[in-house]
């Protein structure tokens, strides 16, 4: 697929007014996408696990109406307005209005809520923005006279996530998503994610993610900044190798069932993203005490029990802990009483792989 082919031809229907509303999930990233170009392309190529129960809701309503040139819309969080949002979101409508060329002949109203604390470092513009972008692929499914399949409405969709945030690009759908073109993945692309297409072993079927919320403070640093750091970075190069490289490597890994080299990949890709940032110009540190203090603890645990459980890190301080489900009576009992000291107010999500986003009737 190309830009161009999801710029539509014209509309068969006229919608006067409706609601629709979809629910998508966060992902965690296995590999990392960490720099990007114009347009929110991708430096690199990324895979995630899409999460389950951590998941974004939002209701769309939308009224026909006489176009003054510009967008029109509200926006509320958890039933109240949330002004803070609207300027993300402008910047969202400007760059697919071209590919949802009705944008400006409605009111909408947005009204979002989340199933995990706001700001709770997890990434709810992954899942707000798929979440709005599939909203709105159902009215244009609608002013098309449902001229499309499923299969373009996913893809499209998640073309157009990434143009508000680039990882809402693999909320659309799971278990395990691609994102960024690269030769060891067929169908892979800069444009969209899909679904990953090579057998998976059964044990990373129903892959558990206990999320250990460390720190839920403001992010030091904002994704979009952090990624432009990735220009004139002196090890950027070598890292977007080394991103090709484990996505081949992963191909293997997931087919065969290698723990020890999952466990191994996932752990070097998460370092090796806060080394990113740490090696930037200027540089930061997302990670806390705390988060530094769980991943010994969970070296220290691994080493002992030979127990499969890892970890891996978004851009911030919080540790995603990952293990198969046939483990989880134990982990999870080392994560209660070992771990979950290190949280603030001791919040913890337990959460699991899951399947994508779904419209709710």
């Amino acid at each position: 697929m190309t830009e161009q082919e999801f710029i539509p031809a014209s509309y068969f229907k006229t919608i006067e007014k409706g609601v629709v509303t979809w629910e998508s999930p966060s992902n965690i990233a296995l590999v990392k996408y960490w720099g990007k170009k114009p347009n929110q392309i991708p430096e690199n190529p990324s895979i995630s696990f899409t999460l389950n129960h951590c998941k974004t809701i939002t209701e769309l309503t939308y009224e026909k109406r006489d176009s003054d040139g510009s967008f029109s819309f509200e926006v509320l969080l958890d039933g109240f307005q949330k002004d803070s949002f609207k300027p993300k979101i402008e910047v969202f409508f400007e760059r697919v209005e071209s590919y949802l060329p009705f944008l400006k002949d409605y009111h909408f109203q947005i009204e979002t809520k989340n199933t995990f604390p706001h700001s709770s470092g997890i990434a709810s513009s992954a899942s707000g923005m798929s979440a709005l972008a599939l909203c709105l692929m159902s009215l244009e499914k609608q002013l098309l006279g449902d001229a499309i399949d499923d299969a373009y409405f996913n893809e499209k969709a998640s073309f157009l996530a990434r143009l508000g945030s680039g990882s809402a690009c693999r909320s659309i759908e799971g278990d395990l998503v691609v994102w960024g073109e690269t030769p060891s993945i067929e169908g892979s692309s800069d444009l969209f994610g899909i679904r990953y297409p090579y057998e998976v072993h059964a044990v990373f079927k129903e892959y558990q993610d206990t999320i250990l919320l460390i720190d839920k403070g403001e992010k030091q640093v904002s994704s979009t900044v952090g990624h432009n750091l990735m220009h004139g970075h002196p090890y950027a190069l070598n890292r977007f190798s080394q991103a090709h490289d484990h996505m081949k490597s992963l191909k293997t890994i997931l087919k065969t069932g290698d723990l020890d080299g999952f466990i191994s990949l996932v752990e070097s890709e998460a370092l090796t993203l806060h080394a990113m940032m740490m090696t930037s110009m200027p540089y930061f540190i997302l990670m806390k005490p705390k988060t530094l203090e769980v991943i010994n603890k969970i070296w220290e645990f691994r080493k002992n029990t030979g127990l499969p459980i890892s970890f891996t890190l978004d851009a911030g301080a919080n540790v995603h802990v990952l293990y198969p489900k046939s483990e989880s009576v134990e982990i999870l009992k080392f994560i209660e009483n070992e771990l979950v000291a290190y949280c603030q107010n001791e919040q913890y999500i337990c959460d699991q792989i899951g399947f994508g986003a779904n419209r709710i009737k």
